[in-house]
């Protein structure tokens, strides 16, 4: 059994993984909500395998998806910012 944990949620999008009992999470899922516009584009290779996915989303939207990632994964030092219970961690106590 599973259930969908958000990573990153707005009006117009989700970021979440499916969460299941005593196992680490493989991969993350997204869903774009009543898109303004959007694109999407395929490569395939010679034996009609998918060589490549392209999605084209808002930028304003990306930017909140970043954000929620790098607090998810803890990661804020890979990106020069706070690696403790600084201000804009998400261990941060007053966020």
């Amino acid at each position: 059994m599973s259930t969908k944990a958000s990573i990153s949620a707005g009006e117009r999008h989700h970021l979440y993984f499916q969460e299941y009992l005593n196992t680490e999470p493989k991969n993350v899922f997204f869903e774009l909500k009543k898109p303004r516009e959007f694109s999407f584009t395929t490569e395939t290779m010679r034996d009609g395998a998918i060589d490549s996915l392209v999605v084209e989303i808002p930028a304003e939207i990306m930017d909140d998806i970043a954000i929620a990632w790098i607090k998810r994964r803890k990661l804020q030092g890979a990106v020069g910012g706070p690696v403790g219970s600084e201000w804009g961690s998400p261990d941060c106590p007053w966020e």
